[in-house]
């Protein structure tokens, strides 16, 4: 059914100035940035693990292809694997799985020569339990006792030992692990085999920056942060650890969400480590007259601690903190009222002179073709393009990956592993991390070998990378050009006017004077819609050529059209680009 609506009141708007292009411009403020899981993007030598000689194979893909600025790798350093290179036995070394440093710095000198920026994932709060660090600590060495979080525990009145504290782990359970050789507990807040490195020994976290110096002095252009939050817990009084008090919100006392987190997360140490990152990669870039080096933090928080990440009067903090309130608050069944709310609440609260970032999907949450669904897919890729900032991509979204069903045999991530057979899929993290589709050969031509480390996809012949690159109209190519459009002055450095049209329908109006203007219109309707866009701003070209739509539209790219014909079916998107002066 087609419905008319351009005489729609107009319920909502927003004006944002978004800063102009300067000289000093920094390369990350508008960059496309792309998540690898290296485990899953390319396999080099057959042994069903992807590597980093792999990537390299793919930095043309990846520059020449999508015109990606950066990438970021998920953990590559050498690790027991436990919770797949999260849980690092050496910090200075890398995975041999994966390679060796010699490969690290070939694929940094790969990207430099292209062009494209190459961030590594930073794991600070959690060492391996095998490593070198903490085998020491738990022989109490001089050097390493305090490298970790140790307690002693509590004694009942009947005389049973118990663990300081009612802290939970993330991986459920105790986030306390007694070790027989130290007679001490340890804190985990993630796995047991991941014990919290301890913030409060000043050697801890000089150790660790020299960690950031150590990989910046290999070629790399900054850190992804994990898990910010969990850095720092409150400390003992009189001996003992605070106990931290129900949440209601179930009966489960193995359950993270069992507890109120005000004693294990988000101290204000937390944000003061970050500002003190922040100093140690601007003094590397000062004294190695280098390029921008730039620190992303990944914290899921409240909004206003993820602002807090930036910086304050007196100090930087990360240059890109992850906006997860747009990814936390978008559903299958999200309204167009419900996302346009989602998106400002960060444009109301992010500071002046920083730059708004935004990602709707990562290793840790379902696929946003899974998540939100097949047929959004488009129009939130396009939603994330060409609002102002930066964006983010995990790797495969560009295809509309799915995710694969991974039964209980073979299920390996420890989140799903610690549940059971009944509720595993609530927690596995595998179906979004299977092996990346690029063709329709053997593994998906992710590897040569018939046997990956998980599954790949069971529709790889039809949904990969060739057949999108050979199809008249895809999804990759509708991202293709959108990462086109965004290196256009017009999106760089123009204003934004974001109005909606009844509960469903966001137009957004991207407009630099002298250059163009660029109008996105999303339909979260389960209609086709017909919008006249006269009616919404004043003022607009009396044509536009198609820049991009969703897959489920007719529209040709390239293609002109009246400003008041915009015909969207469903859950589509379309972008166009004109100009007053000439009428388009």
């Amino acid at each position: 059914m087609v419905v008319t609506m351009w005489s729609t009141v107009i319920l909502l708007s927003v004006l944002l100035i978004v800063p102009s292009l300067l000289a000093d411009e920094h390369w990350w403020q508008h960059a496309n940035f792309y998540q690898i899981y290296p485990r899953s993007f390319k396999d080099s030598d057959g042994d069903g693990v992807g590597d980093l000689r792999g990537i390299m194979e793919k930095v043309p893909y990846l520059r020449r292809e999508l015109g990606i600025d950066a990438i970021w790798l998920s953990p590559i350093f050498k690790s027991p694997m436990a919770d797949f290179g999260y849980d690092i036995a050496d910090f200075r070394d890398i995975h041999s799985e994966f390679g060796t440093i010699a490969d690290l710095e070939a694929l940094a000198t790969a990207c430099n020569a292209e062009g494209l920026k190459l961030i590594l994932d930073f794991v600070p709060n959690h060492s391996s339990d095998e490593s070198e660090w903490f085998l020491k600590s738990v022989q109490k060495d001089p050097t390493y006792s305090d490298y970790y979080v140790w307690h002693p525990g509590k004694t009942l009145a009947n005389g049973t030992r118990v663990p300081p504290s009612n802290w939970v782990s993330v991986f459920r359970g105790s986030a306390w692990e007694w070790n027989d050789v130290r007679k001490e507990y340890y804190l985990h807040q993630f796995l047991v085999k991941q014990p919290d490195l301890n913030y409060r020994n000043p050697a801890l976290v000089q150790e660790m920056k020299d960690v950031m110096t150590f990989w910046l002095g290999k070629g790399v252009h900054g850190f992804r942060i994990d898990a910010v939050p969990y850095l720092f817990e409150s400390l003992p009084v009189n001996g003992v650890y605070p106990d931290e008090e129900k949440s209601g919100e179930t009966d489960d006392p193995d359950n993270p969400t069992y507890l109120v987190h005000q004693h294990t997360q988000n101290l204000d140490e937390t944000f003061d480590m970050m500002y003190q990152w922040r100093k140690v990669v601007d003094d590397f870039k000062q004294q190695t007259q280098s390029e921008d080096i730039v620190l992303m933090a990944e914290a899921y928080t409240p909004l206003l601690n993820i602002i807090r990440l930036f910086g304050n009067e007196v100090s930087e903090g990360a240059h890109i903190p992850f906006n997860f309130e747009v990814l936390s608050n978008t559903f299958k069944d999200t309204t167009g009222q419900q996302f346009y709310d989602n998106i400002k609440r960060w444009l109301d609260v992010v500071p002046e002179k920083r730059f708004s970032n935004w990602v709707l999907g990562n290793h840790d949450n379902k696929r946003v073709s899974s998540r939100l669904g097949v047929a959004r897919a488009d129009l939130y890729q396009i939603a994330l393009n060409v609002l102002p900032g930066v964006a983010v991509t995990y790797n495969g979204d560009e295809l509309a990956m799915e995710d694969v069903f991974i039964s209980w045999k073979d299920t390996i991530d420890p989140a799903a592993c610690n549940s059971n057979p009944k509720d595993y899929l609530l927690y596995s993290r595998d179906p979004v991390r299977t092996p990346f589709q690029w063709d329709d050969s053997v593994s998906a031509g992710f590897s040569t070998n018939r046997t990956t480390w998980l599954p790949v996809a069971s529709n790889y012949k039809t949904l990969n990378y060739k057949a999108q690159k050979a199809a008249p109209r895809s999804h990759v190519k509708i991202f293709k050009a959108l990462v086109r459009l965004r290196k256009q002055r017009t999106l760089r450095e123009g204003t934004m006017e974001m109005q909606m049209i009844g509960d469903n329908i966001i137009v957004i109006k991207r407009h630099l004077e002298g250059a163009s203007t660029i109008i996105t219109v999303l339909n979260f309707n389960k209609t086709t819609e017909t919008v006249k866009l006269s009616s919404v701003f004043q003022g607009l070209p009396s044509a536009f050529e198609v820049i991009t739509s969703s897959m489920q539209t007719n529209y040709i790219d390239g293609s002109i059209v009246g400003r008041d014909e915009v015909v969207l079916p469903a859950d589509a998107a379309i972008v166009f680009e004109g100009n007053v002066a000439n009428g388009i």
